[in-house]
């Protein structure tokens, strides 16, 4: 970061609307907005949002990613953090080590680490497709930093044959998969949960068992690829799709810092995934 990087961003967030886009992006974190809920959730005119994203693109404080039609924005922390480690790097008077444990967040090095692997329930009715890739997508993405399950209302016995073909196509180990109760999670020896999301509206419409420990919940709801007709090609890429959305959601998921975010923002973060990325 240098004088006139800094002044560039400091001009982009002096502006009171240019502000709170910057501050709506930065709590949506990696997931992002498209330009139109930008404008729905924040009573703005397209073509004035559109100037204001500009100026923020300009100043390396957001970056904009084609999803299919439309263009999300997320917030650019690195910049934010470039910006604020540049005004800083010469505090406290030739005393750096009274400005060492904020520098150190800024920089992430004093980000507090996950304690432990953060435990994650997938649930549908028959636990046979969508709740399967999602469990397969997240232990692979996730690098230890959670261990996913899945499991359905009325399991149907046995995973769907596309999907295990889908997964060891992707390199994924499918040793794990089996079609189970959620009645297995509710025991009092069961693994304490600390995500409940549930994959298909059937499964969110029913009255879940209770979950110990009161873990965080949210709906990611996507179509079952399992009731798809047509050639064995079209079912084969139902299932590529249902794949390809898991894990754009997975992503957004693993890139959130759980380990320092608030309930309520995490809260958000969760809704915005099911709702927002398809």
């Amino acid at each position: 970061m240098d004088m006139p990087h800094a002044l560039a961003a400091f001009d982009a967030l002096g502006q009171p609307s240019r502000l709170t886009v910057f501050r709506l992006l930065v709590q949506t974190g990696s997931a992002g907005l498209a330009a139109g809920d930008i404008a729905a959730r924040l009573d703005m005119k397209p073509n004035t949002l559109s100037t204001h994203l500009g100026i923020l693109e300009s100043a390396g404080l957001i970056a904009a990613q084609r999803q299919g039609r439309s263009i999300r924005y997320h917030a650019q922390m690195e910049g934010l953090r470039g910006l604020m480690a540049w005004m800083l790097q010469d505090c406290c008077g030739g005393n750096p080590a009274a400005c060492a444990p904020l520098l150190d967040l800024i920089t992430n090095k004093g980000l507090k680490m996950d304690p432990k692997p953060y435990h994650v329930l997938f649930l549908c009715t028959g636990n046979s497709a969508r709740s399967i890739l999602a469990e397969a997508v997240l232990n692979h993405e996730g690098k230890g930093r959670f261990i996913a399950h899945s499991a359905g209302s009325r399991p149907s016995g046995q995973p769907h044959p596309l999907a295990i073909s889908l997964l060891q196509h992707e390199g994924i180990d499918t040793g794990f998969a089996r079609s189970k109760s959620w009645d297995e999670f509710a025991t009092p020896d069961a693994p304490k949960m600390d995500f409940v999301f549930t994959v298909c509206d059937n499964a969110a419409a029913e009255e879940c068992p209770y979950w110990p420990g009161q873990p965080m919940t949210a709906h990611w709801g996507l179509p079952d690829p399992a009731a798809a007709t047509g050639t064995d090609a079209q079912k084969a890429l139902a299932f590529a799709e249902t794949y390809a959305a898991m894990m754009r959601r997975i992503q957004a998921f693993c890139a959130l810092p759980l380990a320092t975010i608030d309930a309520l923002s995490l809260k958000s973060h969760l809704k915005t995934i099911g709702e927002d990325i398809q």
